[in-house]
């Protein structure tokens, strides 16, 4: 192991505003302090997603850490590091996850989109030994997301449910998981035109075009709606009685279920015999992985909301 430096490269921001404005590179920040329920993590790759930009913005100011910040919440690599409380790793380990527990509350200075970043040994899981640092880091944040959604609305085996925003991040491991994980008996999902074979190759029975036709007018009626765009209202035209629509994007209003997540490692260790059986794939955006000297490229990619799969920054110096 090369030695630990004191002072890290890293992508920050000093103060609020677009990415492609406020996100500068820093050749120079502090090296994170390791709490005893932490490891350090040699950072070997990062994926971002749409909180990051949003936090760049000042959407959480009254929560949110304090200034410089590095972004980033999904991370892969090794262990270089670990405090005297932690019991599952020990240095040269390969680790991922999402190391902010709350994801708008006091989320870290340090996060993944530096050399090397500190999380609690909770939130991180040994990585699956068939993914690559680049795919493993596409997979946190979204697939505790997609896992946690399907949970909270009761989701199991012989029931349906409509996916919105079947291409994305989150929809796309919401398919996987709905059918491989909790055997749905009935997949619907929607999309623009160039993505409906994505969603078929992912186990989507009922592709939608959403630039062609209005998922509120499907004859069928669904157990789930999970709604990743913000469609919540709709949703409910397509929800079977008894049915639940769940939802991740504000106001998420009742009786729609409305949740922020909680980073888990567990729930990570107890999805790993599907992404090593190949069952559950990650899915990463035909651009990506965009090199670390292209962060701000990256996230002006994902701005667009035109990014299918994950947007993963890789290799990390």
């Amino acid at each position: 192991m090369a030695a630990i430096p004191t002072h890290i490269k890293a992508w920050a921001y000093s103060e609020h505003g677009k990415s492609v404005d406020v996100l500068k590179f820093d050749p120079n920040l502090p090296l994170p302090e390791l709490k005893e329920d932490q490891v350090l993590i040699k950072v070997a790759a990062a994926s971002l997603n749409p909180i990051d930009y949003k936090r760049m913005e000042g959407a959480f100011k009254a929560s949110d850490s304090p200034l410089p910040t590095a972004p980033g919440y999904d991370v892969a690599g090794v262990v270089v590091k670990v405090g005297s409380e932690v019991k599952k790793f020990k240095v040269g380990d390969e680790v991922y996850g999402d190391i902010n527990e709350q994801a708008m509350v006091y989320p870290k200075v340090v996060g993944s989109l530096a050399e090397y970043t500190a999380a609690e040994e909770k939130l991180l899981s040994h990585k699956p030994q068939n993914l690559s640092f680049a795919e493993a880091a596409s997979l946190p944040l979204t697939i505790e997301t997609a896992y946690n959604g399907l949970e909270l609305a009761g989701f199991s085996a012989g029931k349906s449910i409509l996916v919105l925003g079947g291409a994305g991040g989150v929809g796309t491991l919401i398919i996987q998981l709905a059918k491989h994980v909790y055997g749905a008996s009935k997949i619907a999902a929607t999309s623009s035109t160039g993505k409906l074979e994505l969603l078929r190759k992912l186990g989507a029975d009922t592709p939608i075009d959403y630039t062609k036709e209005n998922f509120e007018d499907l004859p069928e009626k669904f157990d789930v709606v999970y709604d990743t765009v913000g469609q919540t209202e709709s949703a409910f035209k397509v929800l079977k009685e008894g049915g639940k629509v769940v939802t991740i994007v504000p106001p998420g209003l009742p009786p729609a279920i409305f949740f922020v997540l909680t980073s888990d490692g567990a729930v990570l260790e107890k999805l790993r015999p599907f992404l090593e059986s190949g069952k559950v794939k990650p899915i990463l955006d035909p651009k990506s992985p965009f090199p670390f000297s292209q962060t701000v490229e990256a996230f002006s990619y994902l701005e667009t909301g035109r990014a299918t799969g994950k947007v993963v920054i890789h290799p990390i110096p």
